[in-house]
């Protein structure tokens, strides 16, 4: 971290903003704005020209325990509300963020680099989880138990199970946040939050309108700083009882492993390396559109992002042909400008890894039908790119590529692709595109994934469970499974004689 001082200052970058109150650049703690210690502070910039658009405080371990502190005498309280008052709260909450819509969305293109229209995009989609979980928090209803006793009733209840600490990545700062806190929140637990030191500044607006919402003070703090040190201190905390991540399956095993002493309910969004099966049975415009929007939507930095693409072999050279000219017409750019399809990676790790990915493709017998390089654009932008004839031992094959990079692979059979598919330790969500309606639910049995998406791209939503198997992750987000993550069941036996 820098030693840039921390202050509420507007900053040229923002001075769009309809509400300045939005650019918070202080952490949030026990519902007060709180600089790093010293004033210690760290620079936020826009991923699309290397301005600095803020300089966020950086708080140290012990100011990560406040935040710890004021979660745990919050909890009382709010856990001991009724239902239906928090309720009302988040549903104040889901308002005011549809109301600064477009504010929020500025702050995002700015601090992550997506276009703009993804940002709103992404704004409506966190909003819907405050919204959803408005709604189930008057749902975690008891259930009685046929007793096997006699003369005794039993009852089987959630209670919330405390200090929730949430840690979001820099993909998706504002709706990763809302689905984890507001299923949290719903519940009776109060929450400490860490955003991503690339994109803090969606998760602070959000804490300020949090608190017009009527959060009390300590039941949702976001702590701003350095991860290794903030998320150590929530890892190592007896009192914060869940901690809910996205990120790397790299990192998840670190967190799983430092919260291991301290036996924690684990949910872990983690990667993804998805795959997309193209079949020959499927229309050809239809498959193309598909496979664009699954491969380079958030310029390709997603976990659901189709990042091996399987098509059969009779359909092959027509599907390459026209995926490679529409993707030669995606247009990079800066996030403000609405004629931008792509925008830049999050930081040059991200494009040194996009570029070794490339080269050792087309090392291992890959072709390039478009892209295969950084943009003239910005030194964090990659040019859209197709490579075709990728083998699988390309280690973009095998690993997860988070960049606007696609590579196209042949296959014969169904039971072929199914089992290469298959062979990867990720396990988060895969595409199949087919008319073949037999085919559809083999495939949906087959894949060893959390979630299949056929013939469509857009699956997830408030309403349903998302989660990965094997190494993308533990447990579900959204749905009523997400709500039931952050309590414990209680069960109670009362003599009735």
């Amino acid at each position: 971290m820098t030693a840039r001082r921390a202050t509420e200052a507007p900053s040229h970058a923002l001075d769009g903003l309809n509400d300045r109150k939005l650019q918070r650049q202080l952490a949030y703690v026990g519902g007060k704005w709180t600089a790093g210690s010293g004033a210690a502070s760290f620079a936020v910039t826009d991923p699309a020209n290397g301005d600095v658009i803020a300089n966020v405080a950086a708080l140290d371990a012990a100011q990560a325990t406040l935040g710890v502190d004021a979660a745990v005498a919050a909890l009382p309280a709010w856990r001991g509300l009724l239902p239906q008052a928090r309720s009302a709260i988040l549903r104040r909450w889901f308002e005011l963020i549809l109301a600064a819509r477009e504010d929020l969305a500025l702050i995002m293109t700015l601090e992550q680099g997506k276009p703009l229209k993804e940002s709103r995009g992404e704004i409506d989609y966190a909003a819907s989880f405050v919204e959803w979980y408005a709604e189930e928090a008057k749902r975690l209803n008891a259930e009685s138990v046929t007793s096997h006793l006699p003369h005794a009733e039993m009852i089987v209840r959630r209670e919330a199970l405390g200090v929730a600490g949430i840690v979001t990545p820099w993909n998706f700062p504002a709706a990763m946040l809302t689905r984890k806190a507001a299923a949290a929140l719903a519940a009776g637990c109060t929450v400490v939050a860490h955003p991503s030191s690339e994109t803090p500044l969606s998760a602070l607006a959000l804490a300020e309108l949090g608190e017009r919402a009527g959060l009390p003070a300590g039941v949702f703090n976001v702590i701003t700083g350095d991860a290794s040190t903030l998320v150590g201190e929530l890892c190592n905390d007896r009192r914060v009882r869940a901690l809910s991540f996205t990120g790397s399956t790299e990192i998840g095993r670190l967190i799983a492993a430092q919260c291991a002493p301290t036996m924690k309910h684990l949910v872990m969004e983690l990667g993804g390396h998805a795959p997309l099966m193209v079949f020959d049975d499927a229309d050809l415009e239809r498959a193309v559109d598909i496979a664009l929007d699954a491969k380079f939507a958030t310029s390709g930095q997603d976990c659901l992002a189709a990042n091996r693409i399987y098509v059969q072999r009779a359909l092959y050279p027509a599907f390459c042909k026209a995926f490679a000219v529409r993707v030669a017409t995606l247009r990079l750019g800066h996030g403000l400008d609405d004629t931008t399809d792509i925008g830049p990676l999050m930081h040059a790790r991200a494009v040194a890894k996009v570029q070794a990915q490339v080269s050792d493709a087309l090392a291992k017998g890959a072709r390039c039908l478009v892209g295969g390089a950084v943009s003239t654009t910005g030194a964090l932008f990659f040019e859209p790119t197709v490579l075709v004839d990728v083998p699988d031992d390309a280690d973009i094959m095998r690993d997860e590529t988070f960049g606007p990079v696609a590579a196209v692979t042949p296959f014969d059979t169904e039971a072929e692709v199914i089992d290469r598919a298959n062979t990867t330790e990720y396990g988060l969500v895969a595409y199949v595109v087919t008319d073949n309606g037999a085919r559809q639910l083999r495939l949906g049995r087959a894949l060893d994934y959390g979630m299949v998406a056929i013939n469509r791209v857009k699956i997830t939503g408030a309403p349903v469970p998302f989660g990965g198997v094997k190494q993308s992750g533990l447990g579900r987000e959204g749905s009523r499974h997400g709500i039931e993550a952050f309590t414990n069941l209680k069960y109670l036996c009362l003599d009735a004689a």
